[in-house]
């Protein structure tokens, strides 16, 4: 899809974009938040096409079986089977290790539920892989989506949490009785 086509329907339904990946970082972890709606990802997707960030991003294995499976392939998607001990960490550091350019999505929140804290596995994906954190953002209250600030993962997760929350305070959800940070 052209990004011209792609920035028209963003447009058409009163969404922006704002921020973009720095040019000098050719892999990120990237978090999406707050993640509340379906709709979540297909704008979410869009803003990454729009600001030219070729995006794969981690989606629970369910989605594949269906008739829609080659389409999640095709944008992007890696399975992951959840509830499993299945070295997801390791899987996408390798994926970074073979990789000169690659952006890995994933929702900290793991699911489009209400949780009360955000899964770790972000975190350590970046650290084992020695790349960024880019935060990335819905806001439904401007209708705005986009690409915030590139966090180093110090290896004090407590520490790095405390600027990852403090960006995402003031986003709104889709549904914002599902989305929270006091809990990180």
């Amino acid at each position: 899809m052209s990004h011209w086509i792609t920035k028209t329907v963003l447009k058409s339904m009163g969404w922006n974009t704002d921020g973009r990946m720095p040019p000098e970082i050719k892999k990120a972890v990237i978090i999406s938040a707050p993640h509340t709606s379906y709709m979540d990802f297909i704008v979410g997707w869009m803003t990454f096409h729009v600001a030219d960030v070729n995006i794969r991003f981690l989606i629970k294995e369910e989605v594949f079986k269906g008739a829609f499976g080659w389409f999640f392939k095709k944008l992007g998607g890696i399975p992951v089977a959840r509830g499993k001990k299945n070295n997801m960490v390791d899987q996408v550091k390798e994926l970074f290790d073979a990789s000169e350019t690659l952006y890995v999505v994933i929702t900290p929140e793991g699911t489009r539920k209400k949780v009360t804290h955000w899964k770790k596995g972000f975190y350590m994906i970046a650290l084992e892989a020695h790349v960024p954190i880019a935060c990335s953002f819905i806001d439904y209250s401007n209708k705005s989506g986009g690409i915030g600030p590139i966090i180093i993962p110090s290896g004090d997760f407590e520490k790095d949490l405390v600027i990852i929350q403090d960006f995402y305070k003031g986003k709104k959800a889709k549904h914002p009785d599902r989305f929270n940070l006091s809990g990180l």
